[in-house]
């Protein structure tokens, strides 16, 4: 017999079907709770409301687990290349040779832009976050591929699309780089693999056509990039699961994911930690002061990049990338004070009992704005990067929803405003 929870209201009893998904996760099925009894459940920020079934990513904050259809995020990031990731979230499976061999190529024959994208960039104002940049530009993508609009075109028109959009964004991402330094923008060169490429547009010059990025960093942004890729329901992918329940297209679903990473709260959070390393540098620099008044409960300061909201115990992604963090730092033999102050907060947060027994290790966005910050990307970039990471993510997001038929997305509410009340003409107010 399938289980069942029981709840009572106003004396009457329900019977409401539990949900056990394959990792032994339970839930309280209150699909028709309201048809049946009038009621609603109440969850401010939907904490504990599960809005979707999900075959996607799966998630254990408290045992600081993340796997992508099934696979360790321990085993993907060692293991494979960001578009083998980009691959398996996208299709369900890793790919064989001649399938990855396949989907490369035909990434590569849609890199290119359209000039007329590139024009937007004259009518950005000047010092335009690049995150608004980016949203405009692949919000646009719709404007010059205006057959994508459709989100139940054919598998293949919409397999076009996903690759189109996949191709274009680390494109348009170095675009943003560019223009923002004042720089001749660097094509793509499809000779070069999906992140060397990228890397090559952004700090490539027109008048270099022989820059190679170094393995090291080549390999650290690879690793960044998929543990990036997908996080489960969070803020951005509810965002861009919501906007496609709509039945939007893909470029303005994944352009309003983009808005919601934005956020501070979101992936702004490792400009978060530089922001604060760079304040610490400016007081002096005097580290235990302000572990000081980290641990100062009466002290509103609180160290950015230490402790996650979903992982309780640890974040497996920090462990994977501070070993490419500490590889970048010796590699490029940075010296910068502000690099050095995060490495005293790290040594700190790894062997302070205060920390240890609070579980309030360096989590990914401590690391990321780290290697950022030593390839030389400006602060106000780094989300970014992150949204180029999360892009297949969002992506099998939507086209999970799209091909389940899920209905569109309708929060209810508990109104707490004016009663009924008689209107007052004006004349009389």
């Amino acid at each position: 017999m399938s289980e069942t929870a029981k709840i009572i209201l106003e004396g009457k009893e329900y019977e409401l079907p539990v949900i056990t998904g394959s990792e032994g996760e339970k839930a309280i099925d209150i699909s028709n709770l309201r048809g049946l009894s009038g009621y609603i459940t109440m969850d401010e920020g939907y904490k504990n409301t599960g809005s979707t079934l999900s075959a996607v990513t799966f998630l254990d904050g408290e045992l600081g687990i993340l796997r992508h259809r099934g696979y360790s995020i321990e085993d993907l990031a060692d293991n494979c290349t960001f578009l083998e990731v980009a691959y398996l979230l996208l299709k369900g499976e890793l790919p064989t040779e001649s399938e990855l061999a396949d989907f490369e190529h035909k990434i590569t024959e849609h890199t290119l832009v359209n000039e007329g994208l590139e024009g937007m960039f004259k009518a950005f104002p000047t010092g335009s976050h690049p995150m608004g940049q980016l949203s405009s530009m692949i919000s646009a993508l719709s404007l010059f591929y205006p057959k994508s609009l459709n989100p139940h075109r054919d598998e293949d028109a919409i397999s076009r699309t996903i690759i189109r959009l996949i191709a274009k964004m680390p494109t348009i991402c170095a675009m943003i780089y560019k223009k923002r330094n004042g720089h001749p923008i660097v094509f793509p060169n499809n000779y070069l693999d999906y992140v060397t490429n990228y890397l090559n547009m952004t700090f490539g010059q027109v008048t270099d056509p022989n820059y190679t990025p170094d393995p090291v960093i080549v390999n650290a942004m690879n690793k960044l990039l998929i543990l990036h890729a997908d996080h489960e329901q969070n803020c951005s992918a509810s965002t861009v699961r919501m906007v496609g329940s709509s039945q939007s297209n893909l470029y303005s679903s994944i352009s309003a994911g983009i808005n919601a990473l934005w956020g501070p709260l979101h992936g702004g959070a490792n400009q978060e930690v530089l922001e604060m390393l760079e304040h610490i540098k400016n007081d002096g620099g005097d580290v235990t002061k302000w572990i000081n008044k980290a641990k100062d409960k009466n002290d509103p300061f609180r160290l950015m990049g230490f402790g996650h909201r979903v992982y309780k115990n640890f974040d497996p992604r920090a462990k994977i990338i501070k070993k490419a963090c500490d590889e970048v730092l010796e590699k490029l033999g940075v010296n910068d004070p502000v690099l050095e102050i995060a490495k005293k907060l790290e040594e700190v947060a790894l062997s302070d009992p205060y920390f240890v027994d609070r579980k309030l290790f360096p989590n990914v966005d401590f690391y990321s704005g780290i290697i950022y910050r030593a390839l030389g990307f400006p602060t106000d970039f780094f989300t970014i990067l992150f949204a180029l990471g999360r892009l297949p993510g969002w992506i099998s997001q939507w086209q999970e929803m799209r091909l389940e038929k899920q209905p569109i997305a309708r929060p209810r509410q508990i109104y707490t405003g004016q009663a009924p009340r008689e209107f007052v003409p004006m004349e009389k107010r």
